[in-house]
């Protein structure tokens, strides 16, 4: 898949519940109430309330306040179906909406109508809201949407860059994590690797990880993605094939005494990464120090600057693949890998001898491929990169 997106989902939510924190680990949290009663998918019932807490719950400190943080569960199209959260009560309670749209902004200022709405008991505000937000057919980008007296939205382009302050996940981790972090953590996510975020505050941790997962348009971690773990999952640190995960800071001890080999762990709260690789310096330095510059500039750190610098590195990196695709007639249009590392510099060609095989850069260029193939032409934002940058074309 070259998106992990779900096109054209049915619905804008498809459920939502309340759940109460367990007491100790070894219990189950308990579903206080759900929206729609009858929904029938049991295994996502049970599997969601276990993702709501993920901390440790005997350690954490009762009035803690409400935080927003978001989960994903992955389904078997490799599609990612976002859990949205909002803890309330010291961490004691959990809202959740399970999405298929990324409306990150969206539904955390729902999520604080509903945690509104349930403190007072107007149960009926609530369900209204929700049958209402339930049965509106999925809004094109821009269009104004009224639930309710408390509720207007507008629907977002999830096709355009994220930009600063409107995205809150893009904010958090340019505000969280320094430029030359960003640049080591967005080099390791280009070699693959173990990589761990952490930090004591959920809202913050999730959102770095969706942040930076981000910056890697327009390709898309294939691996295993789990933007916050919950305990009973840590055994997924110890996983022998490349991971991006989010630890709260509360579980990072029990993950350290697994036996953790090649991993490279990011602390946000302390603002330091531990990485026994030297990726960064595996990039072309031209093409690191330019974004660099870039990202260190005033005026990049709002709107689109930030994600059009990363963008720009793409394009850089990755935008010489159109000079490698083969068109002959009658036959399906390929790719020729020799054609594409064979590049002019020598730092260039090492890159990418070993970003052919990276599985984000395989399932980028088959998407590109299919699209052409099945004769439905292209444009996005990385296409125009391309050409205004020159990264074409220019053997």
């Amino acid at each position: 898949m070259d998106s992990r997106i779900k096109e054209n989902p049915e619905r804008t939510f498809d459920l939502v519940v309340q759940v109460a924190c367990p007491a100790s680990e070894n219990e189950d949290p308990t579903v206080l109430w759900s929206f729609p009663q009858d929904h029938t998918d049991q295994e996502v019932l049970q599997t969601i309330p276990k993702f709501c807490f993920p901390f440790d719950v005997e350690r954490i400190s009762q009035n803690q306040v409400g935080q927003n943080f978001t989960f994903v569960l992955t389904d078997i199209d490799s599609k990612q179906r976002f859990g949205f959260c909002r803890l309330t009560q010291g961490c004691r309670v959990c809202i959740c909406l399970l999405s298929y749209l990324p409306w990150f902004e969206i539904y955390y200022k729902l999520l604080n109508t509903l945690a509104d709405y349930l403190m007072k008991q107007q149960e009926n505000d609530l369900n209204d809201m929700l049958n209402s937000l339930y049965d509106l057919p999925v809004p094109k980008p821009f269009t104004p949407v009224n639930l309710s007296v408390h509720s207007y939205f507008i629907a977002p382009d999830i096709n355009g860059l994220p930009t600063i302050p409107e995205s809150r996940n893009l904010t958090e981790y340019f505000v969280a994590v320094d430029i030359n972090n960003m640049l080591q953590l967005y080099a390791s996510m280009l070699h693959e690797r173990r990589i761990i975020i952490t930090s004591s505050k959920l809202s913050t941790l999730t959102a770095c990880v969706h942040g930076a997962a981000a910056l890697l348009f327009p390709m898309y971690w294939q691996h295993i993605f789990i933007p916050v773990l919950p305990p009973h999952l840590l055994d997924y640190c110890c996983a022998p094939m490349p991971y991006f995960v989010g630890v709260h800071l509360s579980l990072l001890e029990r993950v350290r005494s697994r036996s953790l080999e090649d991993v490279v762990i990011l602390n946000v709260d302390t603002n330091t990464l531990e990485s026994p690789f030297d990726d960064l310096h595996n990039l072309p330095s031209d093409v690191v120090s330019s974004l660099k510059s870039k990202l260190k500039k005033q005026s990049t750190a709002t709107g689109s600057g930030v994600s059009r610098a990363f963008l720009r590195t793409q394009a850089a990196l990755f935008g010489s693949y159109r000079d490698a695709l083969r068109y002959k007639p009658g036959e399906p249009i390929t790719f020729c890998e020799e054609s594409f590392v064979n590049h002019r510099s020598s730092t260039m060609k090492n890159f990418l001898s070993m970003a052919v095989n990276l599985q984000l850069f395989k399932q980028f260029i088959d998407g590109r491929l299919a699209k052409l193939n099945a004769g439905r032409g292209f444009t996005d934002v990385f296409e125009e990169e391309i050409t205004e940058g020159g990264f074409c074309g220019s053997e």
